[in-house]
């Protein structure tokens, strides 16, 4: 008679779960931590992993994700992720969690500056867990920029 209540709760300790993993994600690249952030990716997916950092093209495989992430951490001084929008879907062991990166970030400091210029970004993502024995791991990253509205639309508008 429990049995709908047991799954509700089991799909909610899923979906904290999954959350919990996406935000250690973020978490991971803010700190710059290479070891936490290959611990939360697939394990043993040397051609399924795959990954897409705005700009640039698909990455696929483990290897090749996580030197992208190495090549980002190398060359960012300072990233802050502020994820609105978040949504969690599942299915069986599969979760899509879906966001707004309001992204931060800041290059080396020029000569006599303790920081970079900070530059501010509009990302929409995508991130595919799997379930495994040891948790959710990420299965696929895919980042899209959000292009800023400029008004020159409405100009062009009114000039006809």
């Amino acid at each position: 008679m429990n049995e709908p209540q047991d799954e509700q709760t089991s799909a909610a300790d899923d979906i904290a779960a999954v959350e919990r993993a996406n935000t250690a994600f973020y978490e991971a690249m803010e700190r710059g931590d290479l070891d936490e952030l290959t611990g939360l990716w697939l394990p043993g997916e040397d051609l399924t992993v795959s990954c897409v950092h705005p700009g640039w093209p698909v990455l696929t495989g483990r290897g090749e994700v996580l030197r992208s992430y190495a090549l980002i951490m190398a060359n960012t001084e300072y990233i802050q992720f502020f994820l609105t929008d978040v949504g969690v879907s599942m299915t069986g062991d599969t979760a899509l969690v879906t966001c707004t990166e309001n992204i931060l970030s800041g290059g080396p400091a020029e000569e006599g500056s303790s920081l970079g210029p900070l530059v501010g970004q509009l990302v929409v993502a995508t991130n595919v867990f799997r379930r495994t024995p040891d948790g959710w791991k990420l299965w696929s990253h895919h980042g899209s920029p959000v292009l800023a509205e400029t008004g020159e639309e409405e100009d062009e508008d009114s000039s006809s």
